[in-house]
């Protein structure tokens, strides 16, 4: 079942506690929005509810969830960076994104 389907969905509380707890991770501003980083960019939150992360899956998780996992046309030249809408998603699936994209920001 889709993750939108649960109670539990996460917001930039969530983003964040998870972020500042991955080592050397440090949280300033990005385009005026929150973001993470550690050597580079882990995360940012783009728009309300929604989250830009790294990830080496992001056709995968498009053609699987294009509801919950999407891009724009800024995003199509950077092939890492991958849209989530947050309400669609739970806690365990946050963390996995935040962890991925913490290792390719190492």
């Amino acid at each position: 079942m889709p993750a939108w389907h649960t109670d539990s969905v996460v917001d930039e509380g969530d983003v964040r506690r998870i972020c500042l707890g991955l080592p050397n991770v440090t949280e300033r501003q990005s385009w005026g929005r929150p973001a993470w980083f550690a050597k580079t960019q882990v995360a940012r939150i783009w728009d309300d509810g929604v989250l830009t992360v790294k990830t080496d899956e992001r056709d995968a998780l498009a053609a699987e969830d294009p509801d919950t996992y999407f891009w724009t046309p800024h995003h199509e030249r950077h092939h890492r960076l991958v849209l989530v809408q947050m309400d669609r998603i739970d806690e365990p699936t946050l963390q996995q994104l935040l962890h991925e994209a913490h290792r390719l920001a190492s």
